[in-house]
């Protein structure tokens, strides 16, 4: 045999493989083939993503050098040498799993290993082969090549193998986690958990592969918990947060550290008792897991799947519904995890629309209402004829509409609820388990329409399924007590509209007897409060069941569990009862709705939702003039004027908690002001004026203004801890309130519809009632009408004209209303001509120019007789609150005077401009510079006013109500300041559907911080009103020397003198338009003529 030396090079190309089982039973990062040609030299191929059918594809190649055996004969010994042999006769594939894509801790775990001949390589040709490895059923597809010389100059080679000592524990400790999961031997685990944590130690804060082995040491303790060998859950899930946090979005191992947490919380749900904090951070955690997934990965498979996201999904859905602002956005977490599609997506829908509607129950906030309607159909028409569940969504649906028919009164979702019960009812034959909620939803829907159109055919069939369904709710039924019910107001309403006979009626009361006994004794243990109903046509006789229904309604009211609204609702209704049955409740009933309109608006973070909460309440606007009226009637003028002065303005009562003053409190605990003041301005930063169009982005705001609050109310329950502060930020006394009284009696006018009079509050002493024998609400509400068409028909008439018919209205006013306090003010309390006297109107009253009351009449000796300006001056106050609040110390500086650059003011501008003293350091601001910025920035170096510009009163949406500036307009947000002359249209023509709200432009700016404002009640004529304007500025710097400044406290003397000044040049209604809000000082009494 002839001596050579012959060698190859070989191609070999890893194609794909498939049936890749990790043995550890872990996610994988990625799968890699590891070819060994010896124990000094081997090949990685690059880490390739597993599919969902857990097969991969790499086409990666390496190229392998083969040395090929020679031999020699020595012919003299005839014996055999190998000159040349391979380094091994066979090659070892590995198919290993990686748990990191980005930097590899070790080699991974094993999953499949097989020693192959060179020769086995290379007998198939270049054609791909598969190998298979028996012990876990996987294969690879390879291709193996013979190259020529100048085929392998740029192919990979293998890579000298030199393991460092974390290296070779990780993957000691992925030997020993897979035998364990193989064997369920505990010791495996303890030397895996021991090798990995050696690992963990070798990498501290900062080691590139620290975050790879905090994940190993944690899926190795996972395991002992699961199969409770470990457990200290918490160690694992802080192991797994410290990885996922060293991994941030956008690292490739994101992914797998969000799942590696996400599969630990779900562990830890189901092993504790289920606490719902953990499967919501899994809903939260599923939420981001799923976008990062590709479709097809067995990652994203694995994540979704039965023991992931689908688990996360059925457990929230299986969460009692949670109306809080947390409950709610988990529910919107839980439908982003359920695409169309989805067959949870249903569930999901009916479970957010449940949530919201339960909070629309304790807010009453009709957008989310209208949400719950929304997602109930979605998932009715996801719920097709034959589905299992059709029945209970269609019930759902019809529930939220009929709801929202309560609430708005649009027979259009009532009819369309009672068209869903129909078709539910359908779908629930007899012996359904349902059967009986239908036939009461259905029962109680057709009570309500008849109600609303007296159709006889939908009572009487009200009654026939009311009592088919009570036959199926025995004694002991939880919902028994809600058929009796209906059916008892069914039969009575029967009664009442055919009145057939005696029998149907007696077995109504026997039914309402039996439905109050029932609430009476289960009201705690029904989870809500059920209508007390009782006050029957003959209940007024029976003092019993009258006692029995107050105490129903007083439960009701104070149920912990029922939401604001329907407590609101059942003490209105208490209120209105005991009103017609001259109950002795009949005050208590009042102070507790109006304890309940003050928190149900508290809850509200939007100036927009707070005002839709006052309103939402039909014919709730008059509870607190009702109220006054109730203690005015029962001689209680104290608690009248402070339930009046509690229930009025509450817009305003909540917003000013937000700036109490705090000098008092930062002498006796400096702390707690600061945290107060820090606090109020966090919760004044939270709430806007409108809320977002974005659900879920209302939902987290409203989550953290609640947040404050509470951190709010645990500060001020600190502060009422301290001596002398136990009513801090509480209602009012009426000892507080007469501090509003100090320079000058006010005069609370109250319009209910129970009586009208007034309360005049003197500077000391007790309050003093003042009757209007002849006034009721009616004649008022005519009154208001009656000047709103003269004022609108005066527009149109010359200056010159008598205004007759306006004549006749004021006189009206000055007899009927302003005489009387008159009387009551010189006779009674000794208040002389001349001196200063404040008017809050409510109701009815904040429309009616009382100011003006006029007897347009002459004496019989030829002289006028006095009106109301000729003996007293007058100002108006929102509330007495206000007034006090005005008295505050006042500041030194005085004024910016701004307009739009439109040329009817230029006239107006250039008069003020001169009247003012120099000393005044005035500014102007027209044209381009009459911007909103531009006003804001003059307001904060100046404290007096003149804005001679449009205003706008929005009607609808009264806090939208603004100044009109050349950009943008200029709202109510405006620093402290002193004095502000608005001569702008309406700007103290309050709202409305809530006209003891007092918002307008006037009091919106007392409430800034000014401390006295001149407004307008409609709209002025600009040619007109600088005569008095002019006589004002006249009259208010009259007698200044030239270092005086200009007081503010005359400006209501000031007016007074002006428009007594022009009367002969500006028509009544354009000299009764202007008002002055707020303080002023006591003027002498010469200051007017005196009475005749």
């Amino acid at each position: 045999m002839p001596g050579s030396l012959e060698g190859r090079y070989i191609r070999l190309e890893i194609i794909s493989g498939k049936n890749i089982k990790v043995p550890s039973l872990r996610i994988p990062a990625g799968i890699h083939v590891s070819v060994n040609l010896d124990s000094s030299r081997r090949w990685k191929s690059t880490i390739g993503v597993l599919s969902s059918d857990e097969s991969i594809t790499w086409r990666d190649s390496v190229t392998l050098y083969m040395f090929i055996q020679t031999f020699r004969r020595n012919s003299r010994t005839d014996l055999v040498f190998v000159d040349h042999q391979m380094r091994s006769p066979t090659l070892s594939v590995e198919i290993r799993a990686s748990f990191e894509l980005d930097c590899m801790l070790g080699n991974g775990e094993v999953v499949g290993k097989l020693d192959k001949s060179w020769d086995e390589l290379l007998d198939h040709g270049n054609e791909p082969f598969d190998i298979s490895f028996p012990s876990v059923h996987s294969s690879l597809t390879l291709k193996a090549t013979v190259l020529h010389d100048c085929d392998y100059q740029d192919s990979a080679l293998p890579d000298s193998i030199v393991e460092c000592q974390i290296a070779q524990d990780t993957d000691a400790g992925h030997e020993r986690f897979a035998t364990y999961v193989t064997s369920e031997t505990v010791s495996h685990l303890n030397d895996a958990a021991k090798h990995f944590q050696l690992v963990l130690d070798q990498c501290p804060v900062g080691h590139p592969h620290r975050a790879a082995a905090l994940t190993n040491l944690a899926w190795a303790r996972l395991e002992g918990y699961i199969q409770n060998d470990f457990q200290d859950i918490d160690s694992i899930t802080s192991l797994f947060r410290e990885a996922l946090a060293l991994r941030p979005q956008g690292h490739p191992d994101h992914p797998l550290s969000i799942y590696n947490l996400l599969k630990a919380l779900i562990w830890r749900y189901s092993k504790e008792n289920f606490a719902v904090v953990y499967i919501q951070e899994c809903a939260q955690l599923s939420c981001k897991l799923l976008p990062l997934c590709p479709e097809g990965t067995y990652l994203g498979s694995i994540a979704a799947g039965a023991n992931g996201v689908d688990y996360v999904i059925r457990s929230c859905n299986n969460l009692p519904i949670d109306a809080s602002d947390e409950g709610i956005h988990l529910r919107r977490v839980v439908l982003e995890l359920c695409p169309l599609g989805s067959a949870h997506r249903p569930k999901a829908l009916d479970n957010l629309a449940q949530a919201v509607e339960a909070r629309f129950d304790q807010r009453g906030t009709i957008e989310d209402l209208a949400e719950s309607i929304q997602h109930k159909r979605e998932a009715v028409s996801l719920c097709p004829e034959g589905h299992s569940e059709r029945d209970t969504y269609l019930n759902n649906l019809a529930y939220a509409l009929r709801s929202r028919f309560d609430h708005q009164g649009n027979s259009d979702d009532l009819n369309e609820a009672i068209s869903l019960y129909e078709e539910a009812l359908r779908l629930c034959p007899v012996g359904h388990k349902y059967r009986n909620t239908s036939l009461d939803n259905l029962g109680a829907a057709l009570w309500t329409r008849f109600n609303q159109r007296g159709d006889v055919n939908d009572i009487i069939r009200s009654i026939t399924l009311q009592r088919e369904a009570l036959t199926l709710r025995p004694p002991g039924n939880p919902y028994r007590v809600n058929t009796l019910n209906i059916l008892a107001v069914a039969l009575q309403a029967r009664y009442e509209k055919l009145d057939i006979s005696r029998r149907p009626f007696d077995s109504a009361k026997s039914r309402w007897r039996l439905y109050l006994h029932c609430t009476r004794v289960d009201i705690s243990a029904m989870g809500g409060c059920s209508k007390p109903i009782c006050l029957v046509t003959e209940c007024k006789h029976n003092s019993a069941d009258l006692s029995l229904a107050v105490e129903n309604f007083r439960l009701a009211s104070r149920h912990p569990t029922q939401g604001f609204p329907g407590r609101i609702k059942e003490a209105i209704d208490w209120t209105r009862n005991a009103e017609v049955y001259q109950h002795d409740s009949t005050l208590e009933a009042y102070q507790t709705c109006l304890e309940l309109f003050d928190n149900h608006v508290m809850t509200r973070s939007t100036i927009i939702s707070r005002r839709e909460a006052a309103t939402a309440f039909r014919n709730a606007q008059s509870l607190p003039v009702d109220a006054a009226s109730c203690a005015i009637r029962r001689d209680d003028l104290r608690r009248a004027i402070e339930l009046v002065e509690q229930g009025r303005g509450q817009q305003w009562s909540l917003a000013s908690r937000l700036r109490p003053p705090l000098e008092d409190l930062k002498l006796a605990s400096p702390e707690l002001a600061h945290r107060l003041s820090e606090i109020n301005e966090r919760l004044s930063d939270a709430q806007g004026s409108a809320g977002s169009t974005d659900r879920a982005a209302a939902d987290r705001a409203a989550i953290y203004y609640r947040r404050l609050q509470e951190q709010w109310g645990a500060v001020v329950a600190e502060i009422r801890n301290l001596k002398g502060f136990s009513r801090f930020l509480l209602p009012l006394s009426y000892e507080d309130l007469q501090a509003a009284a100090r320079h000058g009696p006010v005069i609370i006018l109250v319009a209910s519809q129970y009586s009208c009079s007034a309360i005049v509050v003197p500077t000391s002493g007790k309050p003093h009632h003042v009757q209007f024998p002849r006034v009721n609400l009616t004649h008022l509400e005519k009154l208001k009408s009656d000047f709103a068409r003269e004022i609108r028909l005066a527009s149109f008439m010359r200056p010159e004209e008598t205004r007759k018919e306006l004549q006749v209205l004021l006189r009206t006013i000055w007899d009927e209303i302003m005489l009387p306090i008159v009387i009551v003010l010189q006779r009674d309390l000794r208040v002389t001509s001349g001196s200063r006297i404040w008017l809050c109107p409510t109701a009815t009253f904040t429309s009616i120019p009382l100011h003006a009351a006029h007897p347009f009449r002459t004496k019989t000796d030829g002289r006028r007789e006095l009106c109301l300006e000729d003996v007293y001056i007058c100002s108006y106050t929102p509330t007495l609150s206000a007034l006090i609040r005005s008295r505050q110390t006042m500041k030194k500086r005085v004024t910016s005077v701004i307009r739009r650059n439109r040329t009817k003011f230029t006239g107006e501008l250039e008069l003020v401009r001169k009247l003012v003293p120099a000393t005044a350091n005035s500014t102007t601001l027209s044209g381009d510079d009459a911007t909103r910025a531009g006003a804001l920035d003059a307001l904060q170096h100046n404290t007096w006013v003149h804005l001679a510009c449009h205003g706008k009163q929005d009607r609808e949406q009264p806090y939208y109500s603004c100044f009109a500036m050349k950009d943008k307009p200029l709202t109510k947000d405006i620093p402290h300041a002193e004095f502000a002359f608005l001569s702008a249209c309406h700007t103290a023509v309050g709202d409305e559907e809530t006209p003891d709200e007092v918002i307008h432009l006037a009091a919106g700016l007392q409430f800034s911080g000014f401390k006295s404002v001149i407004g307008t009640l409609w709209v002025v004529n600009d040619a007109v009103a600088k005569h008095v304007v002019e006589a004002f500025y006249k009259k208010i710097v009259k007698g200044l020397e030239d270092s005086d400044m200009m007081d503010c406290t005359k400006a209501a003397w000031a007016l007074n003198r002006a428009t007594n000044a022009v009367k002969t040049k500006v028509p009544l209604e354009q000299r009764m338009v202007f008002i002055h809000i707020g303080w002023g000082k006591k003027y002498n009494p010469s200051a007017l003529p005196q009475p005749q």
